[in-house]
């Protein structure tokens, strides 16, 4: 079998791993499981990033939109943004689902310290006090709230 797709030209290799790549998708569509988005270096501090984030953990994806939107804390347009890519990427991974029929959730949200830049700040008495600029990494997922039900169905069934 390998020698047989070995064989095969290079540009016909990848059109049939496309289309293996399709037929998975039509075969599991709704049922692909979470997806995780993730950004990493902002140059806020893990902290209040961690305030905003406890905010939409475990909520609908529509409910934690809006209170990122009319949060006046800076780290909420950073987390905004980073939940509307993984809607995006939901939503290309699940092309045959209606995402307005999907009930969305965000299952995890999770922040960790990233790279300190450290900075020197002149103190009295020829002294230097040191200033270290924080950043976090942030990872979102957001998965339907059903899902759980219909594998756990499934399992049932088996």
């Amino acid at each position: 079998m390998e020698t047989a797709e070995k064989k095969l030209k290079k540009s016909v290799r990848i059109r049939l791993q496309k289309e293996a790549i399709k037929k998975h998708k039509e075969d599991n569509a709704g049922k692909l499981g979470a997806v995780t988005a993730s950004l990493r270096n902002i140059p806020t501090a893990p902290r209040k990033m961690r305030l905003v984030a406890d905010m939409i953990r475990g909520q609908r994806v529509n409910l934690a939109l809006n209170v990122l939107k009319f949060d006046a804390k800076h780290a909420s347009n950073t987390l905004e943004k980073l939940l509307m890519t993984a809607i995006a990427d939901w939503q290309a991974q699940n092309e045959d689902v209606n995402i307005e029929d999907a009930d969305l959730v965000v299952k995890e949200v999770f922040v960790d310290g990233g790279r300190q830049l450290k900075r020197l700040r002149p103190a009295p008495q020829g002294r230097a006090h040191r200033i270290r600029k924080r950043s976090n990494h942030v990872t979102i997922t957001v998965a339907d709230a059903n899902e759980n039900n219909v594998q756990s169905e499934e399992k049932d069934n088996k």
